[in-house]
């Protein structure tokens, strides 16, 4: 039941996630953009097949490779999202089409990974998915507000 639980949550994690990119969003400093992150990463340590014992090395390489692929992702993502600043100081994000290329890309690359996995015969848990989404999502919320500090204003300025 557990796996079944888990792909329900990373379902619901990336369709609200992907879903909320895609409309304007006042970026805002908010004290709780690590509470998704943070539930992903206890969901996925409450596993215990997280490793593979019987393929340690290809496990921890695999869960290597996922990870990458996580990083590179959560740079993309940032970097693909439109930044601007209203005329009242107030900076707003929106991804667009090459945001959810990215998230496909993503998405691909990480099942071409369990595929590969389950033809070397690694036994792999979802808890790998959930710490790389995890990942995913603090490198894009960070990489964004790094970026919305620079901002200028889109309105312009005089002389």
């Amino acid at each position: 039941m557990s796996g079944l639980i888990d792909a329900l949550v990373i379902v619901a994690v990336i369709g609200v996630v992907v879903t909320r990119q895609l409309r304007p969003r006042k970026v805002t400093g908010g004290r709780r953009w690590w509470l998704i992150p943070a539930v992903l990463v206890f969901m996925a340590l409450r596993q215990h097949g997280l490793i593979d014992p019987e393929h340690r090395q290809t496990a921890v390489a695999l869960l290597a490779v996922e990870l990458v692929v996580a990083v590179v992702m959560g740079l993309a993502w940032a970097w693909t999202t439109r930044l601007w600043t209203e005329k009242d100081g107030t900076v707003w994000a929106q991804g667009g089409k090459v945001t959810v290329a990215v998230w496909a890309a993503g998405v691909a690359v990480r099942i071409g990974l369990y595929g590969v996995g389950a033809a070397m015969g690694v036994h792999q848990d979802s808890g790998s998915f959930l710490i790389a989404l995890a990942a995913t999502l603090l490198i894009r919320t960070g990489v964004l507000a790094w970026r919305a500090q620079s901002v200028a204003p889109s309105y312009g300025t005089a002389s």
